[in-house]
Order: structure tokens, then C-alpha cells, then sequence
């Protein structure tokens, strides 16, 4: 204690004696984690401590030795600035697949209260479809990253996994990218984000499903759009394997042609409390987990950008591992006979089956989040599309919660229906209110622009279609950053902005369009569509009546909804594949 005082009156001594010091860099004097460009009495108090305790965190003349000198060259720079170039954030995204809002209910607490309040405590689980279960999955981990993060409630993704993620890394809807089915490859001409991270001086990687192409004629691989390595699935699922024994794809320093993957034996991999194993979604989080230690360890100063797509919850349908689900999803799943570790499901439902498969990323997730420990990282969760509607060999209502299940029609994925087309989506990361919720109208494509900004990167305006020779056009994704760091609730005009979502598969196009309360749902042709209101009607009960847009009202005013009918057919004539 005595030496603590005598150090405290030399320091301030000191202070009043010594000027600027010559020797020593103003950055070794702020002891602010990040530095916060002020030398302050925060920078003092570390300091006497360092010092006190002979830690050489207090060398700040860096001669190897902490003495009398290092308090001389401190205060030389006590009550100085100087500017502070702001590290630059890791980013990591997390994508789902098939995991619709209906499965996730649990990361928006008042959104099944306030379908109960619209539709009765029934009417939005349709009791005519013969199961009426409507228990989300159990998603700890993703409930608690929820209250950690800005949810957004009205994410829009596109009906199918291949025109989601090609929206994504182009920023552009499916008109521009031609992807408008599972299994369409993407045109090499677009520029993608992960590219302009790399050339930003990101490392970049991606772990799990690709699913936009293969080959340099056939779509583009993802060292070809800017990831320096890969370790996952090219195709869509495991279908013709299963979840412990499928090809496993690389593409890494070893691959001199970005065109070509090496296909590799299923690795084993382990996770804390996770025995070894197979098991895709294992194998995905181990080989993150493994890379971001890496970086962390080799460059921590420099930023990553990791891709980490899972599998789940897309067929084939199986039983995950027992120390991947937690008690309560392993008690309904072996209740009806589920095996784990197995394919064999028993005589469990596949809303069972669809839960326990969310349950099991979510358990992964977890652990992928526990091992990043460098708090300047945004984490990015969110659904490819909608929960699938018939997944089972025996077709049968795979729609978890929350979405009405009509017996004369099919919902959910692959549908541009809200069950296809609306998903969960939550960012957490520095700057963002935790527990914050947006009900904003946004779409997956916003991923573009937003983790750009995020990375200090203003986002292009423009990117290449897909056709030959490739032109410019409109990127239509939008930073959600204004959003995430409360600058405003809104980044699309409410009447005449919009999002798309729409398909183009086995012969019937689908599209979706709305603003930020009408929505029109059209199959075709623009001629053939309903019309809704989502802020009273999120359930596309309720059709309402359509008006002549050949000869509109010259009175009618964004006051009707009308207005809001013949603007948004315009937006499905003018911009979607139609």
C-alpha cells in the first residue's frame, strides 16, 4: 500500500515536470482496449497498476525493463489525442437451411400472442390440416443470441436456397442473377461482397452448403467469388449420402484452379461436450471453430469473414446425434421411436423430426459462438427460406407452427406465400441494442450491403446481370445499418419500396411482392395474382378485392389501398422475372 502512494506522488510529480516525452509512441500510452485515442485518467490508473506490479504492459519506452523512465515518457503524453483508425470488424453469417420463421417463433416472444389476437386461438394453427401441433423447436442458443441482437420480423428471403444465397452475396434479386431455382448456377460476371471484403484485406472462408454451381461453365465455386478457402457440400443436400457419410468438398491453398473442389471422405471431427464424429453439422462448427482460432491466434489484426451454411433442416430427414439435442427434443424424438444418430425416425411425425434437426444447429451454434472471443465481431443469423411443407417419404405437413396448412393447397418453402418467403434474421455485434426489434419490410439481399458497411465499406450502387456480355444495373439490396445503430426505423420508402421474392421451378412462376403493408402474390403472370394486407392479414387469409390498373383512379392516393395494388403490379411487370 505504501509503495501504491509513493508511486501515485511520483506519478504526479512527474507529471507537472516532464513535457512531451520523444521516445516513446503515444499508442503505448493508452492502455484503452480497443485505444481509444486519449491519454485520460483511465490510461493513468492502468498504468500505475502495470507499474506497481513491475508488468511490462508499463515498458512504454520498450526497453525491456519498467522503471522511472517509463513514468517520464507516460506523462509526456498525459492529456493528448491522437486519431484512432477504428479496427475493422470480423463478420460471420450464420444461414440456415430450411428453417422458416415457424420453427424460430421463440426468437420474437409477442409474434404467435399477436396471431392469436388476429386469427383466435386457432385460427392461425389450421385445425382442418389434422395436426395442429404448433410447439417451435427448442432453440436455447438462439433465444439468448435473439435478446443479444436486433431481430427482424419482417425478413423476407427467397423461396428456394440457390436464389437466397445468390441474392445475398450479389445484392441483386433473381431477374439480375438468373438463379431462380435450386440448382441454378450463378453467372461468374457479378461482383460479389465477400470479393470486395477480400479486397479490402479480409481473410474469407466458408464451411457447409454452397449450391451455385460447379465448374467454370456450370456456375462458379467459391474460390471463385472471393473465398480463400472451403470446406463443405457444392450441391444443395446430402440426399444421396446421409448426414454422417457424404462427399466433403475443399477447396484451399492446395487448389491451384478455382474451378475445381477435391472431394474428400466425410472427416471426424469433436466439439466440447460433442463426441467425435461424422455428423455434418458437427463437422461444420468444428471446422469454423478451427479456423477462426486460427486467425485469431495468427492475425489478430487482421479482420475474417466466415460463411457457415448448414444443411439442416433440409432432407434427408434423420435422428441427430444424442449430445446434439437437448433433454426436452430428445424425449419427444425417442418417444415416437426416433433412433439417435440414425436415420431411423421411428414413427415420429416430421414436425418431430423437423425439430429436432433445428434443435441439433442450434446446440452447434452455441458452441461456434462460445469459441469466438473477440468481442469486435458481428454475427449474422438467418433462414434460407421457408420451412418445407411436404419433407417426409410420406409427404406430410412438414410446416412446424405458426403458418395456416389449407388442405386444397401447398405452403411453405418453394411457395411465395409468407411460409415460403419469410424467415428469421437476427444481427448481433459492437453498436448494435441488444434485445432491439425491427419490423421494418427487409429481404436476405440486404446482407449485400449491410455486411459491407458493417466491414467500413461503402456498398456499390450498381453490379453485373448475368447475361453475355454482362451490363450494369441497380443493385437493389439496402444497408440495414441505419437500423441496427438506431439512426432510423426505416431504409425503404413505405409505398414505393419494395422486395421480391420468386421462383421459376418445374414449369410454374411464383412471385411475391410487397411494401410496407400491402403484398401481391402472383403465379405466372402479373394477371394472376391475390392481393393482402400484411399488417392486418400476415397470414394471407384474407384476399382483397382488386382494382382496374389499366384504368386507375386518378384520386386514388397511397391513403388506398387501391394505389398500393396497381404500384406493386407495376413492381412484379417491371423488375421481377416475369
Amino acid at each position: 500500500m505504501k509503495k501504491y502512494l509513493l508511486t501515485k506522488v511520483f506519478f504526479t510529480i512527474m507529471t507537472v515536470f516532464y513535457g512531451v516525452c520523444l521516445y516513446a509512441s503515444m499508442e503505448s500510452c493508452d492502455f484503452s482496449d480497443p485505444r481509444d485515442g486519449d491519454i485520460d485518467g483511465r490510461d493513468i490508473s492502468w498504468f500505475v497498476d502495470y507499474y506497481v506490479a513491475g508488468n511490462l504492459l508499463a515498458d512504454v519506452d520498450e526497453t525491456g525493463t519498467v522503471d522511472s523512465i517509463d513514468v517520464a515518457h507516460f506523462t509526456g503524453y498525459y492529456g493528448l489525442t491522437y486519431p484512432v483508425v477504428p479496427a475493422r470488424p470480423n463478420i460471420l453469417l450464420i444461414i440456415a437451411d430450411d428453417v422458416g420463421l415457424d420453427l424460430t417463433t421463440s426468437l420474437y416472444p409477442n409474434l404467435i400472442t399477436g396471431l392469436t389476437n388476429l386469427y383466435g386461438p386457432s385460427g392461425w394453427n389450421h385445425p382442418a390440416a389434422g395436426d395442429i401441433d404448433g410447439t417451435p423447436a427448442s432453440t436455447p442458443v438462439l433465444d439468448q443470441f435473439a435478446r443479444q441482437a436486433m431481430v427482424f420480423s419482417n425478413a423476407w428471403a427467397q423461396p428456394f436456397c440457390s436464389p437466397t444465397r445468390a441474392a445475398v452475396i450479389t445484392g441483386l434479386y433473381a431477374k439480375k442473377t438468373n438463379v431462380t431455382a435450386p440448382g441454378n448456377p450463378m453467372s461468374v460476371n457479378h461482383t460479389t461482397f465477400v470479393q470486395l471484403l477480400k479486397n479490402n484485406d479480409y481473410n474469407t472462408a466458408l464451411f457447409g452448403k454452397w449450391h451455385l454451381g460447379a465448374g467454370g461453365t456450370t456456375g462458379v465455386l467459391p474460390k471463385q467469388v472471393g473465398f480463400d478457402i472451403f470446406k463443405g457440400h457444392t450441391g444443395g443436400d446430402l440426399w444421396r449420402w446421409s448426414f454422417w457419410n457424404y462427399s466433403y468438398h475443399v477447396q484451399d491453398e492446395a487448389t491451384a484452379d478455382p474451378t475445381t473442389v477435391r472431394t474428400e471422405s466425410a472427416p471426424t471431427r469433436s466439439l466440447e461436450g460433442v463426441a467425435a464424429t461424422t455428423f455434418a453439422p458437427v463437422v461444420r462448427a468444428a471446422d469454423t471453430i478451427a479456423w477462426i482460432t486460427a486467425q485469431e491466434a495468427q492475425n489478430p489484426d487482421k479482420p475474417w469473414f466466415v460463411w457457415l451454411a448448414f444443411n439442416e433442416v433440409h432432407t434427408p430427414m434423420h435422428v441427430p446425434n444424442v449430445d446434439t439435442i437437448d433433454p426436452a427434443s430428445y424425449a419427444e424424438v425417442t418417444g415416437c421411436g426416433g433412433v439417435p444418430g440414425t436415420t431411423d425416425r421411428g414413427s415420429c411425425s416430421d414436425k418431430v423430426i423437423i425439430r429436432a434437426m433445428t434443435n441439433a444447429i442450434d446446440t452447434v451454434i452455441g458452441k461456434v459462438l462460445d469459441a469466438i472471443k473477440d468481442p469486435n465481431t458481428y454475427i449474422i443469423f438467418v433462414g434460407d427460406n421457408g420451412t418445407d411443407n411436404a419433407v417426409g417419404p410420406t409427404r406430410s405437413l412438414g410446416i412446424d407452427n405458426m403458418y395456416l396448412n389449407r388442405t386444397a393447397e401447398v405452403r411453405g418453402k418453394g411457395t411465395a406465400h409468407e411460409s415460403g418467403a419469410r424467415v428469421p434474421m437476427a444481427i448481433r455485434g459492437p453498436g448494435i441494442t441488444a434485445g432491439g426489434a425491427s419490423s421494418e419490410f427487409v429481404h436476405a439481399a440486404d446482407l449485400f450491403a449491410t455486411c459491407l458497411e458493417l466491414a467500413g465499406i461503402t456498398p456499390p450502387t450498381t453490379n453485373k446481370n448475368y447475361t453475355t456480355p454482362p451490363v450494369d444495373v441497380a443493385s437493389d439490396s439496402v444497408s440495414l445499418a441505419p437500423i441496427l445503430f438506431g439512426e432510423q426505423p426505416t431504409v425503404r420508402d413505405p409505398n414505393e419500396g419494395y422486395i421480391l421474392t420468386e421462383t421459376d421451378w418445374v414449369g410454374s412462376k411464383k412471385v411475391g411482392a410487397r411494401n410496407a403493408t400491402y403484398k401481391v402474390l402472383c403465379t405466372d403472370n402479373a394477371d394472376n395474382c391475390l392481393f393482402f394486407n400484411l399488417s392486418t392479414d400476415p397470414l394471407e387469409e384474407y384476399e382483397l378485392a382488386k382494382p382496374n390498373c389499366v384504368s386507375p383512379d386518378p384520386n386514388w392516393t397511397t391513403d388506398d389501398a387501391e394505389w398500393h395494388y396497381c404500384r406493386l403490379i407495376e413492381v412484379v411487370n417491371t423488375y421481377s422475372i416475369f
